[in-house]
C-alpha cells in the first residue's frame, strides 16, 4: 500500500478537477481564487454523522458568506446522486463529485480503521444522540460508496494554501463551527503566512 500522507498547515492545496452537479469538471483552484474555500468531505450517505455536519454547515453558511468564505461539500458518489444529497442538506453550497475518490486520496483522506468508523465510544454516543434528536440512524452505504472512508474538512486560502487541515479522530469529530468562522485566536483565513504586518 502506498504511504498515505496528511497536509499540514501552508502546504500547497492539491489542485484537483472534480465533477459539478452539473457533471462537468470543475478545477478546484477556480473555487479558491476570489474566497477563501472550505472545502468538506463527506462519508456516504447514510452516515448519520455526515448529515450532521451537513446541518451544521449549513446552519452557518450565510455567516461563511458573510466572512467572504465559499463552502463546497464533495463526496464520493455520482454528480447526480451528490447533487440530490447537496440539494437536501446543504443546497447553498457547491457541490462536488468524486467518484473515483482521487481528490479524497490527494488530501490525504483514506479508509479509516474499525476503531475510527465503528467502535469508537463517541461514535456510539453521537449514534445515540442523533437518533433521538433528530431521528437520524446508521444506514448502509449507498452502491458506489464506502463505509470506512473517512472525512476531512480543508480551509484554502485565496492563495492556494492550506490554513486549517481537520482530519477526523473518528467519525464522530467534526470541526466546531466556530473554529472555521473565526480561525484560531483570531486569526484571518486569508492572511499569507509569510506576510509582515504593516507597521
Amino acid at each position: 500500500m502506498a504511504q498515505q500522507i496528511q497536509l499540514k498547515f501552508n502546504d500547497p492545496a492539491p489542485d484537483v478537477t472534480l465533477l459539478g452537479a452539473d457533471g462537468k469538471p470543475i478545477q478546484l483552484s477556480s473555487l479558491w481564487q476570489d474566497k477563501v474555500l472550505v472545502l468538506a468531505f463527506t462519508r456516504h450517505f447514510g452516515c448519520p454523522q455526515c448529515k450532521e455536519m451537513m446541518d451544521q454547515l449549513f446552519d452557518a453558511h450565510q455567516a461563511l458568506a458573510e466572512r467572504g468564505m465559499r463552502l463546497a461539500i464533495v463526496s464520493h458518489a455520482s454528480a447526480e446522486s451528490a447533487k440530490q444529497f447537496c440539494d437536501l442538506r446543504a443546497p447553498s453550497a457547491v457541490c462536488l463529485a468524486d467518484p473515483d475518490r482521487s481528490a479524497y486520496h490527494a488530501y490525504g483522506l483514506y479508509q479509516g480503521t474499525f476503531w475510527q468508523t465503528l467502535f469508537s465510544p463517541n461514535i456510539w454516543a453521537s449514534n445515540r444522540k442523533l437518533a433521538r434528536a433528530k431521528g437520524y440512524k446508521p444506514e448502509m452505504p449507498p452502491a458506489g460508496q464506502d463505509a470506512y472512508q473517512m472525512s476531512g474538512t480543508f480551509i484554502i486560502g485565496t492563495d492556494g494554501r492550506i490554513r486549517l487541515p481537520y482530519y477526523y479522530e473518528d467519525i464522530a469529530d467534526h470541526p466546531p463551527v466556530d473554529l472555521l468562522l473565526h480561525g484560531i485566536m483570531g486569526s484571518s483565513w486569508d492572511m499569507p503566512y509569510n506576510t509582515k504586518p504593516v507597521v
